[in-house]
Formats: structure tokens, C-alpha cells, sequence
């Protein structure tokens, strides 16, 4: 009984210092980024951005110059 619940505790504990990536997939943060930069997605990458998680985005624009978007994980919103 007692390693039941230590084991749920640490589940529980183990859950909430993780970040919470499933809020916005890839794909959709790729799409976000598309819309400020239309272009060529050439990666999405997990990063944290003022201690919070944020997804990556290098776009290829139709100009040729690489752009760097900052989508916040959780909202979906542009943060850089």
C-alpha cells in the first residue's frame, strides 16, 4: 500500500516538472510560423524562450533569407 502511493506520488510530481509540449504539435507550429514568414519550413525544434517552452521555426522565405519564429508552446502564439 505505502509504495503505491509513493510511486503515485512521484508519478504525479514527475508529471508537473515536465513541460508541456502536447499544447501545440509541430505541424501546427509550423504552420503558425508560415503565416508570419510564407516560405519553406526547414525545421521545427523544441527550445525555451524566457523559461518557457517554445517551438523553433527556420523558414526559408521566397526572398532567400532564413527567419527564425518563436511559437509558444502552449498558446500557438508568435513570440519572436
Amino acid at each position: 500500500m505505502k509504495a503505491r502511493v509513493v510511486q503515485a506520488l512521484c508519478t504525479f510530481l514527475i508529471a508537473l516538472a515536465t513541460p508541456a509540449w502536447a499544447d501545440i504539435g509541430r505541424e501546427e507550429a509550423a504552420v503558425a510560423a508560415q503565416r508570419v514568414a510564407s516560405g519553406r519550413v526547414l525545421s521545427v525544434d523544441k527550445a525555451e524562450a524566457g523559461k518557457r517552452p517554445v517551438w523553433r521555426v527556420k523558414v526559408l522565405t521566397s526572398q532567400g533569407e532564413v527567419r527564425v519564429i518563436l511559437i509558444d508552446a502552449a498558446s500557438g502564439r508568435v513570440v519572436g
